[in-house]
């Protein structure tokens, strides 16, 4: 099994870990609530959990660009598919569950990693909801979903060909059919009122409550979430393998820079080779280790003791091989 294309840095995932907590707490602090209590909608939380999305996306970009997983390139590739995402959203608008803009975010997460997911998700959300005129007290909550959902898709097992495209598939329903039930979570302890089967009771048991919420899902929103889990493996059954290999094909050239490892002035390749190279070293996601160990660096030192690994690189990640 190969690894991560882009190698999450420790900061990375303990930033993330504390991002996920606090918004899952967002979304279902009416859960926890006493028996009795009155419950004010999120548009007065909204603002708050904007707040505090802005600066975890900050801090994901700089823990990632300290550690060498992001650099300058990465983010313009950020950039390019936050943009298109945004540019897809308006195209399913109105068609029983149709939205494309959950393709990117996948097939982002999956080749960048599950740091890149994270941004990517929240970053597309806010530039389609500025597009498309969707601010509202629901949007920090859409972005944490969809940010979510790209981390998601960064984190699962790594393989190629059929296996990997039938995986992404199976996701892309499954994190369709999360996608709208957390949107439901949001709303609805508030929007459905008291008296009926589905309706949120303050202070029963956890369990009791999510049953009722999935009762709700399944008579207002179940459609929806279905359309959206359809296209979602109809666009990656597709378009996945053929976009996967783009977006791999640009990340290996974004490895490609004059980045190189130093020796002091007379030591020779060989002792670069055989202990001057620290274990877990990673140069552009590639660990040093691997790179002597598939070649053993007998060419590229110029007089400062300056190995190039560019063309090392460049013959193992040649176009056409994983």
């Amino acid at each position: 099994m190969r690894p991560a294309v882009v190698a999450t840095a420790v900061r990375t995932r303990t930033i993330l870990a504390v991002a996920s907590v606090g918004g899952l707490a967002a979304f279902a602090w009416p859960l926890l609530v006493e028996p009795g209590s009155m419950l004010v909608a999120h548009v007065s939380d909204a603002p708050l959990v904007f707040i505090a999305v802005v600066p975890v996306i900050v801090a994901v970009v700089l823990a990632e660009m300290s550690s060498g997983g992001i650099d300058s390139k990465v983010v313009a590739m950020l950039g390019i598919l936050s943009a298109l995402g945004a540019a897809l959203r308006p195209l399913g608008a109105g068609l029983g569950g149709v939205e494309t803009v959950f393709v990117p975010l996948i097939l982002g997460g999956r080749v960048f990693g599950p740091g890149f997911g994270f941004v990517l998700g929240s970053t597309t959300l806010f530039a389609s909801a500025l597009l498309t005129a969707g601010v509202g007290p629901w949007l920090p909550f859409q972005m944490l979903a969809a940010s979510w959902v790209g981390m998601g898709a960064g984190l699962l097992p790594r393989m190629r060909g059929r296996a990997e495209i039938a995986v992404l598939a199976g996701y892309g329903a499954i994190s369709a059919v999360g996608f709208g039930l957390l949107m439901n979570l949001w709303s609805w302890p508030f929007a459905l009122g008291v008296g009926t089967e589905a309706s949120f009771v303050p202070g029963d048991p956890v369990l009791s409550n999510l049953q009722r919420l999935v009762a709700f899902a399944v008579a207002t929103s179940l459609g929806w979430d279905l359309g959206r889990a359809i296209t979602n493996v109809v666009l990656i059954v597709v378009t996945g393998a053929g976009v996967l290999g783009a977006l791999r094909r640009a990340h290996r050239r974004f490895a490609f820079d004059s980045t190189g490892l130093f020796a002091p002035p007379g030591d020779s390749v060989g002792s670069v080779g055989q202990g001057a190279l620290p274990v877990g070293v990673h140069i552009r996601g590639v660990p040093v280790s691997w790179v002597v160990d598939k070649h053993p660096l007998t060419h590229g030192v110029d007089q400062t003791g300056t190995v190039g690994l560019e063309e090392v690189l460049r013959r193992q990640h040649r176009p056409g091989r994983a």
